[in-house]
């Protein structure tokens, strides 16, 4: 299926996204903001992009976004445009939050939307041992820095307030190691 969002996008100021039912299959098309308002289930897809040592990369969100300003996240993070696979997406988010060109990732797991994960049907994908320079795009990125894993359960247990509620959930998950 295949949509020209473009005047969709332009009227509502906003990117739309595919509303989904419990079976992932789409109900309809409509703006990201109206989609989480109602807590309607749709498509995310989240990256984490590991170092040849084997650490995460998270980045520190923009202080001017919306949700969660500020605070630590998944490496990269977006919804599939309408029409958009899950992987095409993996491949934008990487290349507009990190400007970092990689082939291939790893579809690592699905999870089902739910209240845990905001509604979204979450595609989780890796990137192993780039070695890439990353230069976070500052209107989505404020830094960002690779954490060994017990760097990152130190924050997680000390500093939680300063992490995303979504990236506390991949890692209480056991899902924030490399494969």
């Amino acid at each position: 299926m295949i949509f020209d969002t473009t005047i969709l996008e332009n009227m509502q100021g906003d990117q739309s996204v595919e509303v989904i039912d419990s079976d992932n299959r789409p109900l309809a098309v409509m703006s990201k903001r109206h989609v989480h308002r109602q807590l309607l289930m749709h498509r995310s897809v989240q990256v984490m992009v590991f170092n040849p040592e084997r650490k995460i990369y998270l980045q520190r969100r923009n202080p001017h976004k919306q949700f969660f300003p500020g605070r630590w996240d998944i490496s990269a993070r977006t919804h599939p445009h309408a029409g958009e696979s899950t992987y095409d997406a993996a491949l934008r988010a990487l290349e507009y939050e990190l400007n970092l060109e990689v082939e291939h990732p790893i579809l690592i797991r699905e999870l089902p939307a739910g209240p845990v994960t905001g509604f979204e049907r979450v595609y989780l994908y890796a990137v192993q041992k780039n070695t890439q320079a990353i230069t976070p795009n500052s209107d989505e990125v404020s830094e960002g820095y690779y954490y060994s894993q017990e760097e990152l359960t130190c924050l997680v247990k000390e500093f939680r307030e300063l992490l995303t509620p979504n990236l506390v959930v991949l890692w209480e998950s056991g899902l924030l190691s490399p494969v």
